[in-house]
C-alpha cells in the first residue's frame, strides 16, 4: 500500500511540474505575439458554389 502511494505522489508531482512549465511557456509565447498580431480576415463565401455531378 505504501508503494502505491509513493508512486502515486511521484507521478502527481511530475504532472504538476509539467503543467507549471507548460503554462509558463504559453505565457511567454503570448507576450511575444501580442505586438505582432497580423491576421488577415477574408470575407465568408455566402454564395453556395456549384458542383458538377459525379459520374
Amino acid at each position: 500500500m505504501m508503494t502505491f502511494f509513493a508512486i502515486l505522489f511521484v507521478l502527481a508531482g511530475v504532472n504538476a511540474l509539467m503543467i507549471i512549465f507548460s503554462l509558463n511557456d504559453v505565457n511567454q509565447r503570448t507576450k511575444k505575439t501580442k505586438s505582432t498580431n497580423t491576421y488577415k480576415i477574408y470575407p465568408a463565401d455566402l454564395i453556395a458554389p456549384k458542383y458538377k455531378k459525379a459520374v
